[in-house]
């Protein structure tokens, strides 16, 4: 059963670009660009992610937006009306990719809100901050009946924005969101680079030494751009399919990367000179957010108060990446089955918080899949398989089998010029594919 309503749309470029930017802008860029650029020396991980944002990541995002553009339709509708009934299983790749992401990432989305209320409780204190901090966030994710219901009003909260829909809903959320994240960010720039000691942080930050760059370092930024833009699961695809036809799609992405960077960028600006003027490892991993910052925060004078505005704006860039995801979904159950937007958020949501119920419990052990924690699987089948295979073959499908239709959709009909058309047929057809295999291979590793 396929609907026959009028179909939502964004009642703005803006609220598109903001709600696009909200997709990409996620625990990718806050979360695991510091750590990742910690472990990967710094500056030079910088510049070559930026490189690879805007020449592997742009040519994808557009590829994705001119399938969904084209057809108004979701992941699995518009490959299918593309490209017949043998491309479907490409959008139903991105629609089970999103399922997963989701169902372990609502667990992550219930810590940013755990830890923004538990600050205002008090932070570790004295010169065993760290470990203390470390302790508490064991203790947490350990504690399995704390960990879902932090989840489910995660899950909550995503549901209910979705249920609102497009213009209502998403749109209305980003435009207020996005630009509360960005004065968040900027407030907690100014206050981490006036830290004595944080120019030892900015220059670890900003000071290339291309001497470290190595084939990891560059294979890392690559999977991180990857990552960070919210790629391959069809979610920009999904976004793009209620984006009205006359609005320019290669400005469109350049501007959602640009702003996608932005916030890559001024996350490591917050974190890096903090962590060096308190004496703190760049390279901790992932516990760089929930351990090492805590202890940082409660150096600072006014502490808690940083500390409110950082799991905040966490909190805020999780919500709006989470959205996406099981838009993504919805969009699907709505185009092709008649659901309602009531009905497609709530049904689907609730099933996704029960699938992440076992990644939230295996945190305190005891559920594994060769070894890894349920958790930890999920991400690795959906991050390092599901999303490079599907974005490869977005941009095979665009690059390859509708290349004038693409060529049609990106130039609006040859109104809108589009100088880098050729460069970005070339990425779609070789480059980016390359790119992508290799991301793929790379990480196979268990």
């Amino acid at each position: 059963m396929e609907q026959t309503g009028k179909r939502d749309q964004f009642g703005s470029r803006l609220g598109f670009i903001l709600a696009s930017a909200g997709s990409a802008v996620g625990l990718g860029n806050i979360w695991r660009f510091p750590y990742v650029t910690g472990e990967n020396g710094g500056a030079a991980f910088v510049f070559i992610y930026l490189l690879m944002v805007f020449s592997i990541g742009f040519t994808v995002m557009l590829a994705e937006f001119t399938l969904g553009r084209r057809t108004q339709r979701n992941n699995v509708g518009a490959l299918t009306r593309l490209g017949g009934k043998r491309w479907a299983s490409v959008g139903w790749l991105g629609i089970v990719a999103s399922i997963i992401i989701l169902s372990f990432y609502g667990v992550i989305g219930g810590w940013t809100i755990k830890y923004f209320l538990s600050v205002f409780q008090g932070l570790p204190t004295g010169a065993d901050a760290a470990s203390q901090a470390g302790k508490a966030f064991e203790g947490f994710i350990t504690h399995s009946p704390s960990v879902v219901v932090y989840q489910a009003l995660f899950m909550v909260a995503t549901i209910w924005v979705v249920s609102k829909g497009i213009g209502q809903g998403i749109e209305r959320f980003c435009k207020v969101l996005m630009p509360a994240l960005f004065v968040i960010m900027l407030v907690l720039v100014v206050r981490s680079v006036t830290l004595d000691g944080a120019m030892e942080g900015i220059a670890f930050y900003l000071k290339p030494d291309f001497s470290k760059v190595t084939g990891g370092m560059v294979l890392a930024a690559m999977g991180q751009a990857f990552f960070s833009l919210s790629l391959g699961n069809g979610g920009m695809l999904t976004y793009g399919s209620y984006l009205k036809k006359e609005e320019p799609l290669p400005s469109s992405a350049f501007q959602i990367c640009i702003l996608d960077s932005m916030v890559a960028f001024l996350s490591g600006l917050i974190i890096f000179p903090a962590v060096f003027a308190f004496g703190f490892e760049p390279g901790s991993g992932a516990g760089l957010t929930f351990v090492t910052l805590p202890a940082v925060f409660s150096q600072m004078f006014g502490g808690v108060f940083w500390a409110g505005l950082f799991f905040l704006l966490l909190m805020i860039a999780s919500l709006t990446s989470s959205v996406n995801m099981l838009e993504v979904v919805c969009a699907h159950f709505i185009d092709e089955k008649g659901w309602s937007r009531t009905k497609a958020p709530w049904a689907i949501g609730g099933g996704i918080f029960l699938l992440g119920v076992p990644s939230a419990i295996s945190l305190a052990g005891g559920l594994n899949v060769f070894g890894k924690s349920f958790l930890d699987a999920m991400d690795f089948v959906a991050s390092n398989l599901m999303m490079p295979i599907g974005g490869l073959f977005i941009v095979v499908f665009t690059g390859w089998v509708i290349a004038d239709t693409a060529k049609d959709e990106v130039t609006n009909g040859g109104r809108i010029p589009f100088a880098m058309l050729p460069v970005w047929q070339v990425l779609c057809k070789v480059v980016a594919p390359l790119a992508i295999g290799y991301i793929f291979f790379q990480g196979l590793s268990w």
